[in-house]
């Protein structure tokens, strides 16, 4: 995968990660252990996956 879309997916993943936690507690979405696990492996994706990418920015393969 190229660094800049797995940049982006990260990036995405982290971003609705955060938007989860965010509409359960303003109780737009009612909390539920299904969500909130959801939530976490977006975040951990989502950060794993930006890493990733991130070096893959900065240390082009040969």
């Amino acid at each position: 995968m190229r660094p800049l879309k797995t940049l982006a997916l990260g990036f995405l993943l982290l971003l609705s990660g955060a938007a989860l936690p965010f509409l359960i507690v303003i109780k737009v979405l009612e909390s539920t252990f299904f969500l909130n696990i959801l939530s976490y492996f977006f975040m951990v994706t989502g950060l794993i996956l930006g890493f990733m990418g991130m070096t893959q920015y900065l240390h082009p393969r040969k």
